[in-house]
């Protein structure tokens, strides 16, 4: 299928974290599966988990607020428990929480995203086989699979049966635009029958976009908290925490500050990608205050330099400027982004043709630039007057930079 325009335009995406384990504050589903917690006491979060204060009004109209464009809930992570009405299995909150979640991106415009783990420690057919080839004197986990003699193909194909039921309530109320898939590595692409769950979402989503977690079927790759220092081919999506935890942790004040995760959003913009930026509610369903105060700092920004960021292209490689850039879509405006103050002019390097004008966004001021050297087929250096104190920008300064065509570069290395 191709990749929806949508995705590659929209750069920002919130990642919603939200589940029974905001009551105690511990981590996702892996707390249990790691025996931190025993399980017991983490499914005794069950009854205390209300959503009484939960207002996806509110939370749409803070993902607006921070320049997202879509954003993922996680509608079922590993521990099984599924935040709708679901009639297929016996965890779910009993009501319907995506509804209204939905709706509201919509009523603001974004796309509607929705996480869902291939695994589900908690079900009963889960633990029922193991992925092939997986060395059998590994010690096997019994929330995921069962030693190579104990194996009940018939019990893993009701465990498919309860999933694929799943996935259709999912797609055929919801209609979501991204199904954010999780969890892949417990099974092969051919125990969890990826081409055949694909056809069953597209029969209701034809024009669905899914992570690479999809495996075979992915449009995207899906790096996750570690910055990429090779910007991957193609499509690509950043997913990081705002602190250290991706659900709510009462203990964890480990914030971003609104400095990094602008640097942190340039950088993946500018090398072609998408920031999904995690946030965890509170179990009663309000956002902390930390997150939001740094949600709203980041679309501060970003709408003080939104042609230098929506519907933008990957900009330059790494050794032609030093910082992340974005490049319009007619490839005739190269956005430069500037972190630190200059002390001396900004120098760009191997650019072909000449530059109409320099500008500093946000503020129109326009900058002498001239070029220097260049020899045969390498061009000279471009030098930029560095912008007054007056044009800064407390987080990160951006350069619009007309060329007087599409951009070309020159990447060789000069005259022996």
């Amino acid at each position: 299928m191709p990749m929806q325009p949508w995705f590659t335009d929209a750069k920002l995406g919130i990642f919603i974290h939200w589940g029974i384990y905001a009551v105690d504050g511990v981590q996702e589903s892996w707390s249990f599966y790691d025996d931190i917690v025993p399980y017991d006491r983490y499914m005794s979060q069950f009854d205390r988990f209300t959503a009484s204060r939960y207002d996806p009004r509110d939370w749409a109209k803070l993902f607006a607020r921070a320049g997202a464009r879509y954003a993922v809930l996680t509608s079922r992570h590993h521990d099984g428990v599924a935040l709708w009405d679901t009639a297929h299995g016996d965890l779910n909150v009993g009501r319907d929480l995506i509804g209204g979640y939905a709706d509201a991106l919509r009523e603001q415009g974004l796309k509607v995203g929705l996480y869902y783990s291939h695994s589900d420690w908690s079900h009963p057919d889960y633990a029922s086989t193991r992925k092939p080839g997986r060395p059998p004197e590994l010690e096997d986990n019994r929330y995921s699979e069962v030693a190579a003699e104990f194996e009940d193909l018939d019990a893993w194909e009701r465990f498919l049966a309860y999933r694929d039921g799943q996935i259709r309530e999912l797609t055929s109320r919801y209609k979501p635009d991204l199904l954010w898939f999780d969890g892949e590595w417990d099974r092969s692409a051919e125990q969890w029958r990826i081409p055949e769950l694909a056809a069953l979402i597209r029969s209701e989503v034809p024009d669905v976009v899914f992570n690479a977690r999809m495996l075979s079927e992915g449009d995207y790759a899906t790096p996750e908290q570690g910055a990429p220092v090779v910007p991957p081919e193609g499509p690509w999506e950043l997913c990081l925490t705002l602190n250290d935890s991706w659900g709510h942790q009462h203990h964890d004040h480990n914030h971003k500050s609104v400095d990094q995760l602008v640097r942190y959003f340039t950088e993946t913009i500018g090398g072609g990608g998408n920031l999904l930026l995690s946030v965890g509610p509170r179990e009663d369903g309000t956002i902390p205050q930390e997150h939001v105060e740094r949600l709203e700092g980041l679309g501060d920004w970003i709408a003080k330099h939104a042609e230098a960021v929506y519907g933008t292209e990957r900009g330059l490689p790494a050794g032609h400027h030093y910082g992340p850039s974005t490049l319009s879509k007619d490839r005739r405006t190269l956005y430069l982004i500037l972190f630190d103050a200059p002390r001396a002019e900004i120098n760009v390097r191997g650019l072909l043709g000449s530059i109409r004008r320099v500008t500093v966004l946000g503020s129109g001021t326009e900058l002498a630039h001239r070029i220097t050297g260049g020899l045969h087929e390498t061009p000279g250096v471009l030098w930029i007057e560095p912008p007054a104190a007056a044009d800064l920008d407390p987080h990160a300064t951006v350069l619009a930079v007309e060329l007087d065509g599409e951009l070309e570069l020159y990447r060789g290395s000069g005259r022996f």
